[in-house]
Parts: structure tokens; C-alpha cells; sequence
């Protein structure tokens, strides 16, 4: 008779998610308690336990690193959460006006947006983004404006006077707008300060300012900020949003769209 395999130890358990968390930038509860072999229960608890010693954020269905207020993965490696990022764009779409100007921001879900970008109609679309410029570029009936800058190799986005100047004149119908994290205390922040200048700016030129961000951005806090909540039109975030993190935001007048 085969002896069963044992149930792994708390500590084992614990570095087998720092572990993991590691090498792929996020957990799943479920798949990390099928790899361990125990129940979700006791994974959440070791997820509280190590979310209470700073060694990572817990979101719904799982955790993420805990990252420094300046940490800043580059665009082409945030590969999570991207179901979600899609059906944020896909709900962005219902926002464009039939004529007129958008400006779209750097960031993940903002390139899905321009990906989605619907080739039926003639906009004057700016963009700070080299990467979303190129996208654009393929739909005909579009005027596509990239607004220059320093190209930051991160993001690709351009910043400092030359996007600046842009910024300063034009008047957009609608802006699509980006951030790293979300806080009722601290507002929109991101961890570069040149980045979080040419955001401020964005947030002045637009009629209508709408924020796409994923869950997980709410409630974490940033090195540099550009913005407050009352300076957004509306926030379009995906279901795993909890109630109480939803309350909080609207309890601050901000509309929120899940999707």
C-alpha cells in the first residue's frame, strides 16, 4: 500500500506562493491549492498571513507582489489580468463619439482599447503612445496626432515639453485615461514623475475624462501623483472590484462602470 503524499507545512506552503508569486507575478488561489494539495480556505489564510507580514497584496481570487511606490513593469510584460483589460475595452467602446477627438493615454488596457479601435468612423485620435499610434494608424477613415515627447522605453509614451506644448493646445471630446493606482486618499498615481506631468496635463485638455483600470489598481498607492477621483468623468474597472472597495469610490461621487 502506497503511503499518501504529506500535506505540506505552513512555511513550505508559504514559500511555495512567494515562489510562485515570483516567477509569474501573480497567484490564483485555486490553482495554488490544487498544486499544494490542500483546501482554499487554507490557502487564504496563508495569503492573510503574508499579506500581514508585507509580502504581498491579496485581490479577489488571489494575490499580487507588493511592489515599491517606483517599481514600474514595462506594458509589453503586464500580461495580468488580461480578460479583464479586454472587457474593460470592449465597454471604453461604447464611450467614443460617433465625430469628433479623443485622446487616448498610455498603459495595458489603453493598447486593448486601441487594438478594439473601430475602423467605421473619422476621429482625430491623439496619443502620447508610439505603440497605439501604430495601431491606429491601420484604420484609414482616423486622423492619428502623436503628441511627441522623450519616448520613455517602459510605456512607450512621449513626455516632457514637446507632449507638454501638445497638451496645452488641444481640447478633446473624450479622454481615455490610464494610472497605476487608485486611492481615495491619495487619488491617481504613477510611479514616474515626468509621466504623471503629461497625465496631469491630459486631465485638462479633455471634455470628458474617463479612467480604464483593472481591480487590482484600486486601493494601492504610487510614487508620483496627477490626479484626484473628482477629476474623473468615470472609472470602467472589471467585476473583481469588491462591494466594499465599490462603495468607498462612490461614496466619493465617482461613477463606476463595472464590466
Amino acid at each position: 500500500m502506497s503511503t499518501p503524499e504529506r500535506v505540506p507545512y505552513a512555511a513550505q506552503r508559504k514559500q511555495a506562493i512567494i515562489t510562485e508569486l515570483r516567477a509569474t507575478g501573480r497567484i490564483d488561489a485555486a490553482d495554488i491549492a490544487a498544486q499544494l494539495g490542500v483546501t482554499q480556505e487554507t490557502v487564504r489564510k496563508d495569503l492573510i498571513g503574508l499579506e500581514q507580514q508585507g509580502l504581498l497584496r491579496r485581490v479577489h481570487g488571489g494575490a499580487v507582489p507588493v511592489e515599491q511606490l517606483s517599481f514600474e513593469p514595462a506594458v509589453s510584460t503586464r500580461t495580468y489580468y488580461s480578460e479583464e483589460k479586454t472587457r474593460i475595452a470592449r465597454a471604453a467602446l461604447a464611450h467614443l463619439p460617433t465625430r469628433g477627438s479623443v485622446l487616448i493615454d498610455a498603459g495595458s488596457t489603453n493598447a486593448r482599447l486601441a487594438e478594439l479601435f473601430p475602423a467605421d468612423r473619422e476621429l482625430t485620435v491623439y496619443t502620447n503612445t508610439l505603440s497605439i499610434a501604430l495601431t491606429l494608424a491601420t484604420r484609414a477613415r482616423l486622423t492619428v496626432i502623436t503628441l511627441g515627447g522623450r519616448v520613455r522605453p517602459l510605456t512607450l509614451a512621449g513626455v516632457d515639453d514637446w507632449a507638454a506644448r501638445a497638451l496645452s493646445e488641444i481640447n478633446v471630446d473624450v479622454a481615455f485615461l490610464g494610472t497605476n493606482a487608485i486611492s481615495v486618499e491619495r487619488g491617481l498615481t504613477t510611479p514616474d514623475p515626468a509621466e504623471a506631468a503629461i497625465k496631469r496635463l491630459m486631465l485638462a485638455s479633455a471634455r470628458r475624462r474617463i479612467l480604464l483600470a483593472d481591480h487590482s489598481k484600486v486601493g494601492a498607492v504610487s510614487l508620483c501623483k496627477h490626479g484626484e477621483l473628482s477629476d474623473i468623468d468615470l472609472l470602467i474597472t472589471d467585476t473583481g472590484l469588491s462591494a466594499a472597495d465599490l462603495k468607498t469610490l462612490q461614496a466619493t461621487g465617482l461613477e463606476v462602470e463595472q464590466t
